[in-house]
């Protein structure tokens, strides 16, 4: 299946240790994250234990800490550290010349809500 790659932002867009909300038109809405070595992930905004928003927790090493109840989330898999247990989709991302892209057909049909 060939890959739709969509622009979405600049590297240095998305905060250190922080991320950056893709708005979807149907939720929910997808996180870009950001670590201290500059890696890009892209996950589902909601945790898989009550759906808190991803995007707002704090990021250490490869994962994020979920702001509602502290589940650690991996950010290259989206699953849960035992353990907790659960994983939110994962979305294709590339990085090329500080641009981050992500897949077109996956923001249009990936975890859509009914």
């Amino acid at each position: 299946m060939s890959q739709d790659w969509q622009v979405i932002c600049r590297v240095e867009d998305i905060p250190v240790l922080g991320a950056r909300v893709v708005a979807r038109a149907t939720k929910p809405d997808v996180a870009i994250f950001r670590n201290s070595e500059n890696k890009v992930f892209a996950l589902l905004d909601k945790c898989p234990h009550k759906g808190g928003p991803l995007s707002q927790g704090i990021v250490f090493g490869e994962k994020v800490a979920c702001p509602l109840h502290n589940w650690n989330i991996e950010l290259p898999t989206g699953c849960a550290i035992a353990p907790d247990e659960g994983c939110t989709q994962k979305f294709s991302l590339k990085v090329d010349a500080d641009q981050v892209y992500l897949d077109a057909n996956e923001l249009r049909t990936l975890a859509i809500e009914a």
